[in-house]
């Protein structure tokens, strides 16, 4: 990988478009479920995208290979996509951008207020 394509991110935009003609080959509810898993793995991602691609792309070979040997989606997702999800990304409480950035200001306002009280 080259250092303008990693500042720039158009690696990352390259292998998006990748998966998504790859999904187009998909039946109509397996792509309905590759949408609901990037949507469900798209908290647990860091500000780039950059961590979670290989799980999309195994999330999408899993997808590909089920769906040619003609087993449901629901056989191999599930009900619960949102829990494949967390599965994917390796712990129940796996932490999102949210979870980081909320812990950050937290310990920004107590370094304040220590200051501000000591």
């Amino acid at each position: 990988m080259k250092f303008w394509e990693t500042v720039t991110g158009s690696d990352l935009t390259r292998e998006g478009k990748a998966f998504e003609v790859r999904a187009e080959a998909l039946p109509a509810d397996y792509r309905a479920a590759w949408e609901q898993i990037k949507f469900h793995l798209s908290p647990h991602s860091d500000f780039t995208g950059r961590n979670v691609m290989p799980i999309l792309d195994g999330a999408l070979g899993l997808l590909e290979e089920t769906a040619a040997d003609g087993q449901s989606v629901h056989d191999v997702l599930g009900d619960d996509i949102n829990g494949f999800c967390t599965a994917l990304t390796g712990r129940e409480e796996a932490r999102s951008h949210r979870d980081r950035w909320r812990e950050q200001l937290n310990s920004n306002v107590a370094k304040k207020l220590g200051r501000l009280g000591g």
